[in-house]
């Protein structure tokens, strides 16, 4: 096991790491060319923050100690995160959070990243985990419409206005994860927080405004009257909220 972690310090200085500390109010992000991380000691100071990257799949970490809402954030993944912890001391405010990211108008939004979290001795006011989905990008705005053309004092009428267009409809919400908690018999169930809900639906796209109809005119020989303005747009729908995920509690 020595030979492996003097490999696995080799390649990446954290593989093996005796302990990992995140400053106060700092955040730390986890190396992701390795896969598979141990660690004797993880302290994650007052507001600090530690990353996990999305290809880190498996950590194993002996003490952890989670300050005032100190965190521990996952990315996003397709593949789940076990997170297997021997000993936890977990401050007030304090989370575990595996959510997933919003849609924007590029990319779709994504799912929380399933957990497998056992912790055999735990000792805190909250067990907190948030993994829900990402929130659904808004709908695109509509096109306002364009003016009409004002008359002129020798020909014709002032034009109408142009309709704006309609406005696109919300994404959908992503999907909430899969959570599975191994976590001490003796742990009060009312002590233990998890969100799996799905993300939110995108807003509807408004429509586009009208467009105002072309100016009156008043002449020498006889007065122009003003377009009419166009119609509105209308507006999209919201789009879909993500399904909930599950949530699994095992006794230890």
């Amino acid at each position: 096991m020595r030979k492996l972690c003097l490999l696995a310090a080799f390649i990446s200085p954290l593989a093996c790491a005796q302990v990992v500390s995140v400053e106060s109010n700092s955040l730390m992000r986890l190396p992701n060319n390795t896969s598979t991380l141990q660690l004797e000691r993880l302290d994650v100071a007052d507001y600090g923050t530690l990353l996990i990257p999305s290809n880190v799949t498996e950590v194993t970490v002996g003490e952890l100690h989670l300050g005032r809402d100190a965190r521990i954030a996952i990315v996003p993944g397709e593949q789940a995160l076990e997170l297997k912890v021997s000993r936890a001391e977990l401050s007030e405010g304090s989370s575990i959070t595996s959510r997933g990211a919003p849609g924007t108008y590029q990319k779709a939004a994504r799912s929380g990243r399933n957990l497998n979290l056992q912790i055999k001795a735990l000792d805190a006011p909250m067990l907190s985990v948030d993994a829900r989905g990402g929130a659904g990008a808004p709908g695109f705005v509509g096109l306002d419409g364009a003016y009409g053309e004002d008359p002129g004092c020798t020909w014709g009428q002032a034009g109408r206005g142009f309709n704006g267009s309609d406005g696109s409809d919300g994404q959908p919400g992503a999907a909430g994860a899969l959570v599975r908690l191994e976590v001490p018999r003796s742990y009060p169930l009312e002590q233990i927080k998890v969100q799996v809900a799905g993300g939110a639906g995108g807003l509807a796209g408004p429509g586009g405004k009208p467009g105002k109809g072309g100016k009156a005119k008043g002449c020498l020989v006889y007065e122009a009257d003003g377009g009419k303005s166009g119609r509105p747009g209308l507006d999209g729908q919201p789009g879909p909220a993500g399904a909930a995920g599950a949530v699994t509690i095992q006794r230890l």
